[in-house]
């Protein structure tokens, strides 16, 4: 079998993009698999420390792995508390949040019968055609799956946990044994990397998303915001998803606060409450506190998010990064791929220690004086 650098450039080609449709169909087609596994997959290296210091003290590998389990149980659980408190509170106020959206609905109808000369009958019909659209996508979808698919996923992914850092050792054994032995080092580099890729994305995005939800709910609370601690959290979740979940979180906390409040210099105050958060999240938090020892650049991190999102929902957004942190660590040492590496990068030919265009531009320049010495 010829070698890869023997096969001409669009046979290497034409298979890395083949690999890249099959690995796209199998997410779409597994996902009810593939991504509760992926979850368990980024828990359990993130756990992973907790584990091998809990058996360190001494303790059994399957008690450590537990307590490990339910430490992070008993974290969640927490969080999900404070914000059923925070829900509970919220839905007492829910008939009078409902009048107001309904009178807000009202204006809104009337700005748009004012201004664009759509009639109330024409928007009905619009609205009417919309809600038999969203009907039939629903009915057209397995309703058992979306009620059950939730709770099977937060039955399965602890399992998932424990066993996955049960086997670690006999799945990493695997890996490096699945490729010959003169790449074992290259492997074990690798799987190394990604380890740590993996926890300083967890671990930083955890530490991000509660300054983010503090910073949220601070500035919501200054501008007198009803709901404020909620609404930081929401936004602080929703900001999980890159780039997306921030416009989605600054969107419903207008339309809200906008039911209550219609006071424009508390609205303008919203927004710009977000875009500082915003700003400090993507120039200060995300540099420093995440730090993740690859760099992706903003188009293909959006374009991921996207893809995400079309294959795997919310779920498949939030594991969207992740992931191709990990295939930029691959295709940056598989010879045949490291072009797929520099496309998921952040660093340009025009940086410094880069000279692809500066040689590129010398032998242009070059080329014309050997062929008149020839």
């Amino acid at each position: 079998m010829p070698s890869d650098s023997a096969r001409p450039h669009y046979h290497q080609f034409s298979h890395s993009l083949l690999s890249l449709a099959i690995i796209t169909l199998a997410i779409y087609l597994g996902q009810d698999i593939l991504v509760p596994l992926a979850m368990a997959g980024l828990l359990a290296v993130f756990l992973q420390p907790v584990e091998s210091w809990l058996i360190r003290r001494g303790i059994h590998k399957v008690i450590a792995i537990t307590l490990a389990l339910l430490l992070a149980i008993i974290i969640l659980t927490g969080v999900g508390v404070l914000l059923s408190i925070q829900l509970a509170d919220f839905a007492d106020d829910l008939p009078k949040l409902r009048d107001h959206l309904t009178e807000l609905y009202g204006r809104v109808r009337h700005w748009v019968r004012s201004e664009y000369h759509v009639s109330y009958r024409q928007q009905d019909q619009y609205i009417k055609k919309a809600q038999a659209q969203t009907l039939d996508g629903l009915q057209g979808s397995d309703a058992v799956g979306i009620i059950t698919g939730p709770l099977g996923t937060l039955i399965l992914i602890p399992i998932y946990v424990f066993l996955l850092l049960y086997y670690r050792s006999m799945l990493l054994h695997f890996i490096v044994v699945l490729f010959p032995k003169r790449h074992t080092d290259r492997v074990r580099e690798v799987l190394s990397e990604v380890k740590a890729v993996i926890q300083s994305y967890v671990v930083g995005l955890l530490i991000e998303t509660a300054c983010v939800a503090a910073l949220n709910s601070i500035g919501l609370m200054f501008l007198g915001v009803q709901y404020a601690i909620l609404l930081g959290i929401m936004a602080a979740l929703l900001n999980l998803v890159p780039y997306i979940g921030g416009l989605v979180a600054t969107f419903l906390t207008v339309l809200i606060t906008m039911s209550y409040q219609s006071d424009i210099s508390v609205l303008l105050g919203v927004v710009g409450i977000f875009l500082l958060v915003q700003f400090i999240d993507n120039n200060l938090l995300v540099p420093f506190i995440v730090a993740s020892k690859v760099r992706i650049n903003a188009l293909v991190s959006i374009v991921g998010v996207l893809i995400g999102g079309a294959l795997a929902g919310v779920s498949g957004m939030f594991l969207s990064i992740p992931a191709i942190a990990i295939l930029k660590i691959i295709f940056d040492r598989v010879d045949s791929l490291q072009a797929w590496g520099v496309l998921l990068g952040d660093q340009t030919p025009e940086q410094e220690g880069s000279k692809l265009f500066r040689l590129a531009k010398r032998k242009k320049r070059v080329a014309p004086a050997e062929t008149d010495s020839i």
